[in-house]
Order: C-alpha cells, then structure tokens, then sequence
C-alpha cells in the first residue's frame, strides 16, 4: 500500500472516521490517462516509435535507463565500464524477478541480443541499437562482456533503448503472443492486463518490483487521439491526465484551479525527407502538367534547399503552433550534446526560393503532395497544409494528403510518398545518434541510416558518422557530430522545422515530471501531497 494512502487510512482511524476500503481505496489508488497517439504493439522489438518505447518500459526495462532529462541511470545494469577501446563490462542487478517470479539473469540479456534483429516484418527495428556487439561473454549470472568491431562509444545510449525480455517466454515467442500478454513478461513496475489496438493498454501493479512501489494498483491508457476528445475526458474527469494538451486549449486549462499543466522543450523534431531514392522523379512529384519530370528535382541541393527557405518557420511557431514550438535549424534544440551554434533556423525567403528553382531549371516549379500524419505530432495536419501555403507562393502546385500514423509509417518506410512530413525524438539526447539513424547512407547490415527514408546518401557525412562514433573523448567526438551536423544542414540533407514543446495536464492533487522525450509515464505520475 502506497504511503500516503497509509497515512490518510491512519488519520481516519485517529479521528474516528468511517472508511469504505473496498471503493475509496481502490479509486485512489487507480488512474486513467489519456494518450494522443496508438500503440502499435506490445512486442518491445517490433517497431521503434516513441509512443511504444513510453509504454514498454511500464513492462520491460532496458538494462540502461534515462531520467527525465534523458542522462543515463542504472536500470537492469547497476554499473557498465569500458575494459578498452573494444570492450564493455556490465554488472546486473542481482535479486531481479521476472513477473512470473523466474530470476533474471545475464542469459535473458544474450537472448534478447539475438531476437532484436530478426523481428519479422519490423516497420523500424531496433537493430540498429545491437549491431555494433559482435559478440557477448557471460562471466557469471551477473557480469556480462560485450565486445565491438570498431570503438563504439555509445554503446551505453544504444543499450538505453534495447527492452530486456525473458529467454523462457520469449525464445518461441511471436509479435502476437507479447499483444495478447502470453510472452509480455517483463521485469518493469507494471504487469500487462490488456492491449486493444487503437483502444487502451489496461496494467496493474508489479507488487515487490525491485524500483519500490508505485502509487497506483491499475492504469489505464487510453487512446484519444483526437484532441478536442483528449480535452473533453479530461474535463469529465474519465481520465486523470493527458499528454500533448492542444495549443488551442493551454491558456483556458492553464486558468483553471482544478488542474495542472506543465512543459518542456523536447528532443522531438518535426522535418521534412526528400525521396531521393531514384534519379527518376518520386511517388506524387510531376510537371505542372500532371506529366512526369525528366528528373528526380530533390537530389538538386538547390531545389532542397528552396523548399526549406520557402518556408516560414516562425509563423508556424506562432500561429499554428501558438508559440508551443522552436524553430529547427539542425536535428536537436541546441542545449544537447553534439549540436551546432552555427546552425540556425533558415531564413523565410520566397524570393531566394523562386531563383533557386529557376537556377535548378524549374523557373515555373513543379507539382508534390505533401505525405504526412494527421494524429502522431501536435497540429501535424495543420502544419502540412500551412507548409502546401508557402510553397503555393513560389510556384510550386501542392496538395495536402494525411492519414492516421498507423498507415502512414509503413507507407513512408516502403518509399511510397516523394515529400514526407515526419518527427523524430533521439533516444540518446545527442545528435551524433539522430544523424546515425536519419541521414547516414541506408546499410541496415551496419546499422546505419535505418529510419533513412529518404535515402539521401553522402559519403563524406557517412565518415564524419563514422569517426564520432569510434571517438573515446567527449570533446572531439562532439566536434566531429558538430561538423556531421553543419555538412548535412548545409546540403540540406532533409528540411528541419521546430522542435515540439511537450505539454502535460492533470487533474487537481496529481502531478507530473515533464520529460524531454516526451514520455508519458505512470512512474512520473504522483499524488501531490
């Protein structure tokens, strides 16, 4: 029984009041929070997207954890060292339970090793986190030894996003058994009770977790992914807190006594990939004329970069996003590591866009469709179609297509769509693990360039990657991510637009710890008192 709810019982039994344990205790110790985007499954392998990775760590944990400004905390590791340039040391935590009461042990960690990437039909795997390991020695139950192929500096970051799951539930396990519970056995602060695509994600409490005691028996998320509904429950009190609180909806909430706000400048960025796949032109690219170009217009650097200063960043920030956003200029807002003072927004200039694309050889423009999601990132809809706008005044034909992200992903990492509108939040907090992902040359065998959709490919990026990652000082390594970031912005590598600012409201006597990976988290949900 949480402490507080102790201490009220004990003030109740000291004045003589009544208490009805079976409906005020269970209600209290209970709470509904309301998600604004789906979970796409409960197999912590299967696709890495933000919502998903939020949610497994109620149920699974990685061996590394990040606190909520995303610095690295022992998780199922209690410390980890470099034995050389090659060489990992972790030390387990011992006296872990699985949620069928089995110990965990380093072999679940070696197993969980080999199943990462061969997850069938991942939409985006998290391969990319395991590859640098080429092999594991395990010294005894507790200590494990990882070895690299190269020095791999943020072998600790990766690992911080790699679910540890069970050898025994997990060994013949499916995508399907961890969505129906079966093989969804994790070590976390919370067990699964129920996942409904599209609908909820119903848990109850892990009682002798490790970590302690978590305030709350049963937690029940549920998927609102229309914003006026999020609100609407909210006000209703069928939900206790929300994520993303709509921009429209922050001032009026904000003067309300009856809840609480809070926020935070996030990692998540919103940009822009140019399919650059083919020499020929892109899904949803033509002439004017509907007929297709001679050419693909987005492997010219000049045309890339007339679609990023024919955009008005700033006026997104203010009117669409009611100044809950901060213009982009590289793929991190510049207090985390490895980001650039040099890079700045882009200027809005129209007119430097029209002779760019006349220089490119389209003086008249072109015609695109704009891809993007229309209930993943805040005010994503509205942003395409403010974007279509800008690009509409210097002559290039636009339409607007969204869909729900469920759709829209899977569609986006086959290369279906030419302009595709997109957020990215980096795991690690540096931007060395952004460019890694989103703009090194696709090679899914080395782990590199795995949520490259665009397929923009630069060798003397790919280098600059590659050093970093191999580069044991803090300080040269942050300058080689540093030069990484100003060569890709400058080539306009894809169109950053503004970093998201996380909004969180709950009802009156709750309070949240804002993150900067947007997470919303039970763990992070408290009493006020």
């Amino acid at each position: 029984m949480p402490r507080f709810l102790r201490l009220a019982l004990a003030a109740l039994a000291i004045l003589g009041l009544p208490f009805a344990a079976g409906t005020a205790a269970a209600a209290e110790r209970e709470v509904t929070i309301g998600l604004q985007a789906a979970i796409t499954s409960m197999d912590p392998h299967y696709h890495n997207l933000s919502p998903n990775n939020s949610m497994m760590l109620h149920v699974f944990e990685p061996l590394i954890k990040r606190d909520a400004n995303q610095k690295l905390v022992p998780g199922l590791a209690v410390s980890w060292k470099a034995l050389d340039d090659l060489t990992w040391e972790f030390k387990l935590r011992k006296n872990v339970k699985w949620h069928d009461g089995t110990p965990f042990t380093a072999d679940d960690v070696v197993f969980t090793l080999s199943r990462v990437p061969n997850v069938p039909k991942s939409p985006s795997s998290f391969a990319t986190f395991t590859k640098p390991i080429v092999s594991t020695k395990v010294v005894d139950p507790h200590t494990i030894i990882f070895k690299t192929a190269a020095p791999h500096v943020l072998l600790p970051s990766d690992l911080a996003s790699v679910m540890i799951v069970s050898r025994l539930h997990g060994e013949k396990a499916t995508t399907e058994d961890y969505n129906s519970g079966k093989a969804a056995i994790g070590t976390g602060p919370y067990k699964l009770v129920e996942y409904v695509p599209n609908q909820r994600v119903v848990l109850k409490a892990n009682y002798g977790y490790w970590g302690g005691e978590e305030p709350w028996d049963k937690v029940t998320f549920k998927i609102l992914t229309n914003a006026a509904a999020r609100v609407a429950a909210l006000l209703s009190g069928d939900v206790q807190m929300i994520e993303t609180v709509p921009t429209a909806d922050i001032a009026k909430l904000s003067a309300d006594k009856k809840y609480s706000l809070v926020d935070k400048v996030s990692n998540r960025v919103i940009y822009v990939h140019l399919n650059q796949r083919t020499d020929t032109p892109p899904p949803f690219v033509t002439g004017k004329d509907g007929k297709p170009l001679a050419h693909n217009p987005f492997k010219d650097a000049r045309v890339r970069k007339a679609l990023s200063i024919a955009i008005n960043r700033q006026a997104i920030s203010d009117r669409i996003m009611e100044k809950r956003s901060v213009p982009a200029g590289q793929l991190l807002p510049d207090f985390f590591f490895g980001t650039s003072k040099k890079l700045k927004p882009p200027k809005y200039d129209p007119e430097g866009a029209k002779k760019l694309l006349a220089e490119a050889g389209y003086p008249n423009g072109f015609s695109l469709t704009i891809h993007g999601t229309n209930n993943r990132y805040i005010n994503d809809d509205k942003i395409a179609q403010a974007i279509a706008q800008f690009y509409t005044r210097i002559g290039i034909d636009t339409k607007v297509e969204t869909m729900p992200a469920s759709v829209y992903f899977s569609r986006a990492t086959k290369g279906e769509f030419g302009y595709m509108l997109l957020g990215w939040g980096t795991e690690s907090g540096e931007q060395g693990s952004s460019l890694r992902s989103l703009l090194a040359t696709y090679d899914p065998s080395k782990g590199m360039g795995v949520t490259n959709r665009a397929r923009y490919s630069n060798p003397q990026l790919d280098a600059l990657i590659n050093e970093a990652m191999a580069t044991i000082d803090d300080k040269k390594r942050e300058g080689l991510i540093q030069k990484a970031a100003e060569i890709a912005m400058g080539d306009t590598a894809l169109i950053p637009i503004h970093y998201e600012v996380s909004t969180w409201a709950t009802a009156k006597g709750l309070r949240y710890t804002p993150r900067t990976d947007q997470y919303t988290l039970a763990m992070g949900l408290k009493p006020a008192k």
